[in-house]
């Protein structure tokens, strides 16, 4: 029994183990505050921004940024360098700068540009409907980007006839529409516009005569308004029917109407039989009276162009080889012939004055013996 027990000497151990009861050790609260390390409230402010920063590391709130772009590459190579670069703060003022100037740009293209010389002049005040500005032009109005004017006062021009040429030497070939506006303020237009006129044709530039201020600024809007609009826009439209053609071609005979081009029409079929008909064949024709098919049969044979031969008198012939003492006794004679036959007129009217007066006496001698006859019958 001894050896049995001293064999298996854990048996009692396990005996005595099981006959204890099994504890579990809880921890305290300050063992438990002890073991962990402090956590950093986000209440309280910490020491420094790298402390704060890690803390929020951690949580699901952080997203990592973005790699660096070139940009911000090459401000921190600048920054590495020493070099002097524009802080942040100056960025946005640089792009509302930008945004202005883009605006003001806008604006300026849908405004007519002013030169700075033309500053007083009351034409400006007659610009309403479209926007203007003052800039630094070489023309004094800019209407597009190919377009411009020379702005040109008649009277100004007979003070200094040079000016023109000049202005529009400095012009040069930098557009395409070069238009001379000529305000007209004098009476004898005659001479100075055949210059004006002479001296834009010879620079290829188109003339444009206003005779008031209105005029003048009415052409400048005109312009800048139809600046991007195609040049067709003003070309009548014309129809493409035989009928509306030969109407038109017809209805411009004086007394003609449409409904007599129906009738001719539907009567000889085109405007070639109409045009060789003759005046009788247009006379058939119901509604078409005498005057209408004169107008028409004159109007078809007449000829375009009418060519009057001038041929000089034989007395102008005969005057040129003369010498002047001949021709002071040509007008002699002429003077004299002219006397002769008034004095001629004057006879023959005396002489049936005369005759007439015989013949009143004798007829009213004859009237009286009719009346005394016819009372001695009764």
């Amino acid at each position: 029994m001894e050896k049995s027990d001293d064999q298996n000497p854990n048996n009692n151990n396990s005996a005595s183990s099981s006959s204890s009861p099994f504890v579990i050790k809880i921890p305290s609260y300050e063992e438990v505050i002890q073991s962990k390390p402090p956590v950093q409230s986000l209440f309280n402010p910490s020491q420094s921004f790298t402390q704060a920063f890690n803390s929020i590391k951690n949580t699901e709130f952080y997203a990592p940024p973005p790699p660096p772009s070139s940009s911000s590459s090459q401000l921190e190579s600048s920054i590495s360098r020493g070099n002097s670069v524009s802080t942040p703060s100056s960025l946005p003022s640089a792009a509302g700068n930008h945004t202005g100037s883009s605006s003001s740009a806008t604006q300026n293209r849908n405004a007519i540009l002013v030169s700075h010389r033309q500053k007083g002049n009351p034409l400006l005040k007659h610009i309403r409907n479209v926007r203007w500005a003052f800039s630094d032009i070489v023309c004094d109005y800019m209407l597009g980007k190919n377009s411009c004017a020379l702005y040109l006062i008649l009277r100004y021009h007979l003070l200094h006839p040079d000016y023109l040429y000049y202005r529009i030497r400095e012009l040069e070939k930098n557009f395409k529409l070069r238009v001379v506006l000529c305000h007209v303020d004098v009476e004898d237009v005659v001479k100075p516009l055949l210059e004006v006129t002479r001296t834009a044709l010879l620079h290829e530039c188109t003339l444009l005569c206003g005779w008031s201020l209105e005029e003048c600024g009415r052409y400048l809007e005109t312009i800048k308004v139809y600046e991007n609009k195609p040049a067709d826009l003003i070309q009548g439209q014309m129809d493409t029917d035989y009928l509306s053609r030969l109407s038109h071609a017809l209805t411009s005979v004086r007394h003609v109407n449409k409904t007599d081009v129906v009738t001719l029409g539907s009567t000889f079929g085109s405007l070639s039989n109409i045009m060789d008909a003759s005046m009788e064949d247009l006379a058939r024709c119901p509604g078409i009276g005498e005057r209408k098919v004169k107008r028409l049969y004159d109007t078809f044979h007449e000829p375009f162009k009418r060519s009057i031969l001038k041929h000089p008198s034989t007395a102008e012939t005969a005057a040129q080889h003369l010498t002047p003492s001949e021709v002071k006794e040509d007008e002699e004679i002429a003077r004299s012939s002219k006397r002769d036959k008034k004095e001629s007129n004057l006879t023959v009217k005396s002489a049936l004055s005369a005759a007439f007066a015989k013949y009143k006496k004798k007829v009213g001698t004859e009237n009286d013996h009719q009346q005394e006859h016819e009372n001695q019958k009764q």
